[in-house]
């Protein structure tokens, strides 16, 4: 029990120290031996663990997809509301995990810009369990008065939305500061804003 406890925890600190090192540095620059020294185990620890940087990077970054396509299923995928609220909330949960996972979007759009053949690995895991929701959209978006829509078009507006603050996060930052006391209330600012633009477009307000 104990031994077991003792794993666990050890793959937590070398998962949480490969994370920082892999977002600040990127796959080229992330270092085995610098993200080793980071969770406090030797170099062959960390190998014995994960065998290769390349396994210890798809791990990171498959836990990130499933812990996104837990959020988009959970919110834009409940049959139970209505298709306002499912908006609002997705929205709403995918801005807090970016919120709390700052560093990747501009990760990711590095690595897919040195790496294109990542992409057909992050679409693969990220749509397969997401298409359904995005075909089930459609069709409420086909059914609203008024609205001409595309749900994947719709995504991409939500994501554009919600991503561009922490891709250009610098220049936000230095520009929010002459408003905001903290950067923390533009986030909560910018999450209703990008709600409110979305609702408005489909005449959901």
């Amino acid at each position: 029990m104990g031994s077991q406890k003792n794993a666990n925890d050890t793959e937590v600190r070398i998962l949480q120290a490969a994370e920082k090192e892999f977002l600040e540095k990127g796959y080229a620059g992330a270092k085995t031996t610098d993200i080793a020294a980071a969770a406090g185990v030797t170099h062959a620890m960390l190998h014995y663990y994960f065998r290769t940087k390349d396994k210890l990077f798809d791990k990171i970054v498959s836990e990130k997809i499933d812990k996104l396509v837990e959020i988009l299923l959970g919110a834009f995928g409940n049959p139970e509301l209505p298709l306002k609220e499912r908006l609002s909330e997705g929205i709403s949960r995918h801005f807090e995990f970016l919120v709390a996972n700052p560093g990747l979007p501009r990760f990711i759009i590095n690595e897919l810009a040195m790496h294109p053949e990542r992409i057909d690995y992050i679409r693969d895991r990220l749509f397969d369990k997401t298409g359904n929701v995005l075909r089930g959209i459609q069709k409420e978006l086909d059914a609203l008065p008024g609205v001409s829509s595309d749900a994947m078009m719709l995504l991409a507006d939500i994501v554009s939305l919600n991503v561009f603050p922490f891709v250009a996060a610098p220049m936000l930052k230095a520009a929010a500061g002459q408003f905001y006391a903290d950067y923390g209330d533009f986030f909560e600012k910018r999450k209703q804003e990008n709600v409110k633009t979305i609702l408005a477009k489909l005449n959901l307000l």
